[in-house]
């Protein structure tokens, strides 16, 4: 008798151990997330999770922070991650491999770059062609960072390796500390990292890539298109989300977007967390809807193709679909 109630304890712990790693218990659905970096860059995400729209929509987002565009998708394909955010660039990449089971990209978050440059002093008169002769640590070779850096210095008359360097030799979450440490003329630095660093005096922001460039998808979420396929409802819960969060930040003010993604800067000063949203929404990085426009994902491959990182472009109907970003905005009102 003993024995046999030894057992259906075993069965029982087993049990509720399967049931609360499908998230059942709370009644909801469990979605592994890996980012690209945590930036304010992202605030409609964390907008979704703070204010439960998540939630809202059934699913609890175990969010992580892959520290690379390579990471994450590493992540993703090899389903220890659900779904991946970072560059459109990578779902290019891994389908003109030739991957089977490929990377799909189905919503956009941002409207184009997050970085700044920065220097080592205050340079309100800065001039692009200031960078002449001079190095700066761009992230990792084939990055949307770095790419979109040689695109703008491209525009601003300047050519990677003949009158200026753009080291690509540092994984971009390490870039900061590489320039507070000695390397390069210049860095580029998402916020709030950027505001952190003037505040403390030890870098200044002398330019806006985003305003430079111009719209370009540059970050966004994706899936193995075998998780679209076996969990389209997953998918489309996630899209309503985001599309929430980005109607959300749309019209609320820098100073509520900072109240509402503190938690995920706990460590941030809010004064910083403000200005840094503030110069987002001026210079339109965040996206207002979550469909990855077919001219917009040439655009970026041409980008790509320009910098030398891509030889041949795939096909926006292999890569990218919008019937879950569709489906959020004809439904969410």
């Amino acid at each position: 008798m003993k024995r046999l109630i030894i057992v259906f304890s075993v069965l029982l712990l087993g049990l509720s151990t399967v049931i609360s790693g499908c998230g059942t218990q709370t009644g909801l659905t469990k979605v592994k997330l890996s980012e690209v970096t945590h930036s304010v860059f992202y605030a409609p995400q964390y907008v979704a999770i703070t204010q439960g729209f998540f939630k809202e929509e059934g699913l609890d987002v175990e969010l992580s922070n892959g520290q690379g565009a390579d990471k994450v998708m590493t992540g993703v394909l090899s389903g220890e991650e659900d779904i991946g955010f970072a560059g459109p660039e990578a779902s290019v990449y891994v389908y003109n491999e030739g991957k089977e089971d490929n990377s799909v990209v189905f919503a956009q978050l941002t409207n184009g770059d997050g970085t700044f440059l920065m220097g080592r002093q205050p340079d309100p008169g800065f001039k692009w062609s200031d960078l002449k002769g001079k190095t700066i640590i761009g992230g990792r070779k084939g990055g949307m960072p770095a790419i979109v850096l040689q695109y703008v210095l491209g525009k601003t008359g300047l050519t990677p390796g003949q009158n200026v360097t753009i080291d690509t030799t540092i994984q971009f979450a390490a870039t900061a500390g590489a320039f507070l440490g000695g390397k390069g003329d210049y860095v580029i630095i998402f916020e709030p990292t950027a505001s952190a660093m003037e505040k403390e005096g030890k870098a200044f922001i002398v330019a806006s890539l985003g305003k430079e460039s111009g719209e370009v998808p540059y970050t966004a979420y994706f899936s193995r298109k075998s998780y679209i396929e076996k969990n389209p409802n997953i998918i489309q819960k996630f899209t309503n989300a985001i599309y929430k969060g980005q109607v959300w930040v749309e019209k609320h003010s820098p100073e509520e977007i900072a109240k509402a993604i503190k938690p995920q800067f706990p460590d941030e000063n809010e004064e910083i967390l403000t200005s840094s949203i503030k110069r987002y929404k001026e210079q339109n990085t965040y996206k207002t809807n979550p469909v990855l426009q077919e001219k917009d994902f040439y655009l970026l491959q041409q980008i790509i193709k320009d910098a030398g990182e891509l030889k041949q472009i795939a096909p926006y109907e292999k890569v990218v679909n919008t019937k879950f970003a569709e489906t959020a905005i004809k439904n969410i009102k």
